[in-house]
């Protein structure tokens, strides 16, 4: 039955009182918004391998939905999108839209642009004229070709055509660097910098479109001077927000900043009304409502945590739900059946070949002008020729005022998609930053030689953290460290992990992070929001008269573990602190915190890669008390227990036990686990086992190993430690029954803060005993995963340390066997070959 859409109602009577709820405007927006998402979602999940932005899942899923291919059901079209609902869908979305480039514009920094140089300048202007040029260009052919679009005045037509070939998405642009690790290089800042002064330039040149294609006829009667008014019209309103609007943000910035405490809800509101306000302004004027929202957003100052706090308010709502729907709306309009016949196809063709070649050539030549590499010019071209979000937004405003009709709209909108499509890609065939090896070898505590000799040598961690609640904690563990600093200087670099999302958060982090190293150096500025973990640890480097040198990682968290490594490569480090996915309270029983299984996957990752040593520390409030910033003098593990089993993880872990024998008021206890003698018992075997999955089982070193030289080694650290820490240490020996409950015993005791314990990856007979067992974190090893689990009790903090060596980076899952066969006890832990 044909609805009469001067009579839709918001909400309806419901079903039993015989009311359909797609006939009414709210339960259908409702219907429209949840299948929109659903839709949009499952594309992005498929296109997710492909390192493809969220905007092209949303597009395609638009076209999806729209007359394209399930809107061919005329029945389907007509009852879930139906022409009298397209403007409530389209107001909706654009009350997103408008938030949305309000967040653009918060994410544009005009002084980062000012401070880019002549090189980033050029390169950008390269990349709008040519292909500016090129779509005034192709403009003439699509008028003499296209049906209906001579309608449209010269003027706008040939404008829109530009801009809309010419324009680089800066938001999209940004996250496609992150995602491939370009962030950082050379490459990317250009790249960043040129897409910003672009972005700026898109928006004045699309105000200047719309101000000349008011209704979208060339003729109507209105005088040409109306254009020059809404022009100057829209300069004042630039000028105003500029002398007027923006000193008066940075006052309300200031008002809420740290120093006090809260920041005033009131400040909140002012500042959402203005968006509204402005975008009212400027189409008031004759410019689209969202230059208002843009220009609004970029008096907002960078500094401070003030643009955080309106980010947190509202990137999730207008991001997740109202942006996809501005986005699927475009794809909704898009009838790819309009271009029909082979000339619309070639049509295409040629709109594609013209803006990918403008843009890609111009800023190839103009970048090899500046002497940049052909191959990095050649990557510079592909970055700057993505489009998305804000071509997008473009053509439908284009369309909005009917200066695009169906077919162009069409043959714009596949050209869009096709061009972002390929960015990825293409980069990834083309660059790759160099990333050399280091010829730096020692990468472990532990020297080959035990003479000690290369103690004097400077000592480098990489320490990692997640956030403020872990820095207690690592600051109490490396300080414990530092024993012989005079004989063993300190350099100690620490990482702030960030996870990079599709939230506009992610980029404005970006923005406050300047190269200095690999992956992000984040230098502090006057006036700048401070990192609390970076000021934490400077300020314990001051204190501890520690080289300490912050950086910033922020990265998704399927590369995150990339990041990591390549900074320990770099900066030569020996080991690699790493906080456990998971802190319990000092009682043990209770789960603090959980970063969830994404960050388990990246210690992980590390534990498998790393090209140095590894500790993971499991944290039950290492240190005592929350003391944020601990100084030289804190309240460090005064009680440490390394336990000793034997193998080369084990003597990686006394090795840093005798570190810590050094420090003042430290305790440190060795407890070695000894087999019984004059018991005959069977051999162990372990088998690998590729059936196992690694989640719950252990897994071992494949590498072939003398156990009698293992032995030996391990005999050889006990009595070097012995001889040199005599005194200063107390030495346990433990006849092994029952491995678990004697460690448990330990661990329960409470007369330890801290308990260092080898991974094992080469276990020995002991330990082996442990390898058919469930595993809950597999990667902590047999025992590291008894001490650190919450069901056990254990109230000390455990530390799991991995010793590199590249014989033992291969590993597997392993089934034990008995071997009771006499055949000498020269492999009795190895991996046999399958």
């Amino acid at each position: 039955m044909p609805v009469n859409s001067t009579s839709i109602k918001t909400s309806s009577n419901g079903l039993w009182q015989g009311d359909n709820p797609l006939n009414f405007a709210f339960p259908l927006l409702i219907i429209q918004t949840t299948l929109i998402l659903i839709v949009s979602r499952s594309l992005a999940l498929v296109l997710k391998p492909l390192r493809q932005p969220k905007v092209i899942a949303e597009i395609i899923g638009g076209i999806l939905l729209g007359p394209s291919a399930l809107g061919r059901n005329e029945a389907y079209l007509h009852k879930i999108f139906p022409k009298w609902s397209m403007p409530i869908l389209e107001s909706v979305a654009s009350i997103g839209l408008l938030f949305f480039l309000f967040l653009v514009g918060l994410e544009l920094d005009i002084t980062s642009i000012r401070r880019s140089g002549r090189r980033a300048f050029s390169i950008a202007a390269a990349g709008i004229s040519l292909p500016f040029i090129s779509g005034i260009g192709v403009a003439f052919v699509l008028r003499k070709t296209v049906k209906g679009v001579d309608q449209v005045g010269y003027g706008q037509f040939l404008v829109f055509m530009g801009v809309a070939l010419s324009i680089t998405a800066f938001p999209v642009l940004a996250r496609i660097l992150a995602e491939l690790k370009l962030l950082t290089t050379e490459v990317g800042e250009t790249a960043m910098a040129a897409a910003a002064f672009n972005d700026v330039v898109a928006w004045v040149l699309l105000a200047l479109a719309v101000a000349l294609a008011g209704d979208g006829n060339g003729t109507g009667g209105k005088s040409p001077l109306i254009s020059i008014w809404v022009l100057l019209s829209g300069i004042a309103f630039v000028v105003f927000m500029i002398i007027v609007v923006r000193p008066f943000m940075v006052w309300v910035a200031k008002r809420c900043s740290p120093d006090n405490e809260t920041v005033d809800e009131a400040y909140i509101c002012l500042t959402l009304a203005g968006v509204l306000i402005s975008g009212f302004v400027t189409d008031l004027i004759g410019i689209h409502a969202i230059f208002g929202a843009f220009v609004f957003g970029l008096t907002i100052p960078k500094e401070g945590e003030f643009a955080g706090k309106l980010i947190e308010r509202i990137e999730d709502f207008v991001s997740g739900l109202l942006l996809p729907l501005y986005f699927a709306s475009s794809g909704l309009k898009t009838d790819v059946a309009k271009i029909q016949g082979l000339e619309a196809w070639g049509l295409l063709a040629l709109v594609i070949f013209t803006a990918c070649a403008g843009k890609i050539l111009g800023t190839f030549v103009v970048a090899l002008l500046h002497k940049i590499p052909p191959r990095e010019s050649l990557t510079l071209g592909l970055l700057m020729n993505t489009k998305g979000l804000v071509e997008l937004i473009v053509l439908n405003i284009g369309k909005e005022k009917k200066v695009l009709n169906d077919e162009v709209f069409a043959i714009l909108v596949l050209m869009a998609l096709f061009t972002t499509f390929i960015t990825t890609p293409s980069v990834m065939a083309i660059y790759k930053p160099a990333r050399g090896r280091s010829s730096y070898v020692q990468r472990r505590l532990q020297t080959d030689s035990p003479s000690y000799a290369d103690n004097k040598k400077e000592l480098r961690i990489l320490a990692c953290v997640h956030g403020p609640s872990n820095v207690p904690s690592l600051i109490n563990l490396i300080e414990s460290t530092r024993g012989g600093t005079k004989k063993s200087p300190l350099k100690l670099y620490v990482m702030h992990l960030l996870e990079l999302t599709e939230r506009s958060s992610s980029i404005v982090m970006l923005h406050r992070v300047r190269r200095n190293g690999l992956p992000f150096w984040n230098k502090l500025r006057k006036g700048e929001s401070l990192d609390r973990v970076a000021v934490a640890f400077q300020a314990y480097g001051q204190l501890g008269r520690v080289n300490v040198r912050p950086m910033t990682a922020i990265s998704a968290l399927s590369t995150m573990h990339e990041d990591v490594c390549q900074v320990a490569e770099d900066k030569r480090v020996t080991m690699l602190i790493l906080p456990f996915h998971k802190r319990w309270k000092t009682d043990g029983d209770v789960a603090m915190e959980n970063m969830g299984p994404a960050w388990r996957s990246v210690n992980q990752k590390i534990l498998k890669e790393a090209q140095c040593s590894v500790a993971m520390l499991v944290d039950r409030g290492l240190g005592g008390g929350d003391q944020e910033t601990p100084g030289p003098n804190a309240n460090v593990a005064q009680g440490v227990c390394i336990l000793f089993f034997g193998g080369p993880d084990d003597r990686e872990a006394l090795e840093l036990g005798g570190r810590m024998a050094e420090y003042p008021g430290a305790k440190v206890t060795i407890v070695r686990f000894v087999e019984k003698k004059g018991i005959e018992s069977n051999d162990v075997v372990l088998r690998p086992s590729r059936d196992k999955s690694l989640e719950d089982s252990y897994s071992f070193s494949t590498a072939i190993m003398n156990r009698e030289t293992e032995k030996e080694l391990d005999e050889a650290a006990v009595e070097e430690f012995r001889k040199r820490w005599d005194g200063l240490t107390n030495y346990v020996e433990k006849v092994a029954s029952n491995i678990v409950e004697e460690v448990l015993a330990i661990g329960r005791s409470g007369q330890y803060e801290l308990i260092v314990v080898g991974k094992g990856r080469f276990p020995s007979t002991m330990v082996a005993e442990l390898a058919d067992s469930t595993a809950e974190h597999a990667e902590l090893g047999p025992v590291g995963d008894i001490l650190g689990s919450p069901r056990h009790g254990v109230v000390s903090s455990v530390l799991v340390i991995q010793q590199h060596d590249f014989a033992h980076a291969d590993e597997l899952p392993v089934s034990k066997v008995l071997d009771s066969d006499d055949q000498g006890t020269s492999t009795t832990t190895t991996l046999s070959p399958v």
